[in-house]
């Protein structure tokens, strides 16, 4: 399955740990969408995706994602930082954003919704149900949700 309009869906991880960006990968090639997966490794390289600054700036380098998937805890700029930017953009605002991380206090929970997360996710330790995790978030963002266009 494509996204809405008939191509692949972008996605953006932006996840520090080379295992879980690999998990995450693996999961999503596996699934029945046809999608296309963009990693960064931590929040400044997110930013500047998102932005399309530095080694971003050309558009065929940094698709506009239809979802990004965001760890919180990342080194050079977290994930609390890379929302507070995302939200404060009249674009990029409505940008779909999945907080995928390992932790499970209530502080960052309530944080990220403070900050606009449109969903909560904590990492499963296994294998297979982390899978089952990326392939469900795929099915329910992609086939049963209607994303809002980020620009027109």
């Amino acid at each position: 399955m494509t996204h809405t309009h008939g191509k692949p869906a972008i996605i953006l991880l932006a996840e520090n740990d080379p295992g879980d960006q690999e998990l995450t990968r693996r999961a999503l090639e596996e699934a029945p969408f046809q999608n296309e997966i963009h990693i960064v490794g931590d929040g400044e390289a997110a930013l500047d995706y998102l932005f399309r600054h530095g080694k971003y700036q050309h558009p065929s380098l940094s698709p506009q994602p239809d979802l990004l998937l965001l760890d919180l805890n990342m080194p050079k700029v977290d994930g609390r930082q890379v929302f507070e930017c995302i939200r404060a953009d009249a674009i990029l605002r409505r940008l779909t954003v999945v907080v995928l991380t390992m932790s499970q206090r209530e502080e960052d929970i309530i944080c990220a919704y403070d900050l606009g997360a449109n969903s909560y996710i904590v990492k499963p330790v296994e294998l297979q149900p982390f899978i089952q995790v990326i392939q469900a978030l795929e099915a329910y963002w992609f086939r049963m949700v209607v994303l809002p266009p980020l620009q027109g």
